[in-house]
């Protein structure tokens, strides 16, 4: 009796052009380039980094901008928190003067985050959504954010005070 191929299914996060771009993007910014001679890849994440302020800031709004790409394909609420999460330790990490910086070589957050998308898709479970997680997570990251920029210039007004400027 002939046996019946069948063609294996894509995955559907292969299948999707909007999804292979945040690939795309996440490893642009997390492992583009290698060290030579070495295994070490690194992107234009840690690069960035070594600009104060505006560096961290705009690798904080690319990462931003692929978690919002992947909400709109889907993830569900758990997902998004945890990918919120990983943004938010490499942006409040890599804040930190030099040890911020040896910290963005090492932690990876925007394939992490494809990763659990990747994950979440191979279980069949990319129908939900966490927008609302996700505005929660957002508004909570704004007030850091603001309480931060707060502090950073009370601290400098002190420091200024404080050495008689």
């Amino acid at each position: 009796m002939p046996q019946l191929t069948t063609s294996p299914v894509p995955n559907p996060f292969d299948a999707d052009a909007r999804l292979r771009w945040v690939e795309h993007i996440a490893r642009l910014m997390d492992s583009q380039f290698r060290l030579p001679g070495t295994r070490f890849r690194f992107g234009l994440d840690p690069l960035l980094g070594l600009v104060p302020i505006v560096g961290d800031l705009s690798s904080t709004v690319v990462s931003v901008a692929l978690l919002l790409t992947m909400l709109r394909h889907g993830a569900s609420g758990a997902v998004m928190v945890r990918m919120a999460l990983n943004i938010l330790i490499d942006t409040v990490v890599g804040a930190i003067p030099i040890l911020g910086n040896v910290f963005d070589f090492t932690f990876k957050s925007n394939e992490r985050n494809v990763a659990l998308l990747r994950r979440h898709y191979a279980e069949g479970r990319h129908t939900g959504s966490g927008k609302g997680l996700v505005a929660l997570v957002l508004l909570a990251f704004l007030v850091v954010s603001g309480l931060v920029a707060w502090g950073s210039v009370a601290l400098i007004h002190w420091a200024w005070v404080y050495f008689g400027g």
